[in-house]
């Protein structure tokens, strides 16, 4: 866990937070104020650099709990720190006001197949879209839908159970 740490936090840079057993390190709340980058855009622009979203806001809210296993080969560690670092470059851009606030790869991520195949409309490119730092070329995961409203979902819960009468008669 000490590689991830060292390697994204060069410069100073603060990116996310980090959750391992009782040391926390804050990373995310500077760029939720300075550029409205939130947890839910880091976790979700991850998954355009073929990584599993970790979990969000547990135990600490707003916050990314990364757990590298002593398991992951150095390249998969760089990979995940090369993503960290450009979700983060991706921040500075609309900090900096080269990047629109609400129409950029970490709003929109992820981006699907479907993006890359149709009517490009964003003001970023494909490529930035799909293939950002750390993401694979030839064995990329392609997340089936965009974003989903995580909020409305949880609120409008559907259950596509059988009614509790079917397991009554079982």
């Amino acid at each position: 866990m000490g590689f991830v740490i060292e390697k994204t936090n060069r410069n100073d840079v603060l990116i996310y937070s980090i959750v391992y057993f009782r040391n926390i390190e804050p990373f995310l709340r500077p760029l939720n104020e300075a550029a409205d980058v939130t947890v839910d855009d880091c976790a979700k622009r991850l998954m355009d650099s073929g990584f599993h979203a970790p979990t969000m806001s547990w135990p600490v809210a707003g916050t990314l709990m990364v757990e590298p296993t002593e398991s992951e080969p150095k390249a998969e560690l760089d990979r995940f720190c090369d993503a960290m670092l450009s979700i983060r470059a991706e921040a500075q851009e609309i900090i900096d006001g080269t990047m629109d606030r609400i129409n950029n790869p970490l709003k929109n991520a992820p981006h699907t197949v479907t993006d890359l195949i149709e009517t490009w409309d964003r003001p970023y490119s494909r490529e930035q879209a799909c293939y950002p730092a750390g993401a694979m070329r030839g064995d990329k995961y392609w997340v089936p839908v965009n974003r989903v409203d995580n909020v409305h979902g949880d609120r409008h819960l559907i259950c596509t159970c059988p009614p509790l009468e079917a397991y009554e008669e079982a």
